[in-house]
């Protein structure tokens, strides 16, 4: 099996996509997943650049065409959060407290931390009373707002920077990276010539 390491952020809509799309994009590879959140806006400060929903046009672009892809991929239950964007901070080390230092959330975690984002009709991801429950859901093994969890975080988003990864979802495979839900092809073609050579 080709190892798969997915870097996400919980803020991006195009990461949830990809998410949920990706069992689908890459029928007949044969692959294991790491999950390794990032922070979205440590990677944006890291190369100079700005976040699509900080540019009006290019947010309203982007939230156009996240309701036409969400509708083509089937997902007609995803809904954008209000505000957004939001602070995914409490989000992304809540999926790193819920295993012990070293080891990156699974699969039913990421699950729970997208949907809560992007199936909740628009709530706010933030909202104390919706955090309460999904943490209570998760129950996370360390505290999400200990030092430990913080620097994780911190080292995680640092060393994907280093790797190259400019974006999110960056998926990164065979020694190199894909960037974006519309990479999926490119990294199902690749997957699929290397594991048959």
């Amino acid at each position: 099996m080709t190892p798969i390491v997915f870097h996400f952020d919980v803020i991006s809509p195009y990461a949830y996509l990809a998410f949920e799309h990706w069992p689908e994009a890459l029928v007949g590879c044969s692959y294991v997943v790491e999950y390794r959140p990032v922070l979205f806006a440590g990677l944006l400060k890291a190369h100079g650049h700005k976040g699509p929903a900080e540019i009006e046009p290019k947010r309203e672009w982007t939230f156009r065409q996240i309701d036409w892809l969400a509708r083509k991929l089937g997902l007609s239950t995803m809904r954008i959060p209000v505000p957004h964007p939001f602070n995914p901070l409490t989000l992304l080390r809540l999926s790193l407290a819920c295993g012990p230092a070293g080891r990156m959330p699974n699969r039913r975690i990421v699950e729970a931390l997208m949907r809560h984002v992007w199936q909740a009709e628009g709530a706010d991801p933030n909202e104390p009373a919706r955090l309460a429950t999904l943490r209570a859901s998760l129950a996370p093994e360390r505290d999400p707002d200990g030092l430990e969890v913080k620097a994780e975080l911190r080292a995680l988003t640092d060393a994907a920077v280093a790797r190259g990864v400019f974006g999110v979802p960056t998926f990164e495979a065979l020694g190199r990276l894909y960037w974006g839900l519309d990479a999926l092809p490119m990294l199902r073609d690749d997957l699929l010539a290397t594991q048959a050579a």
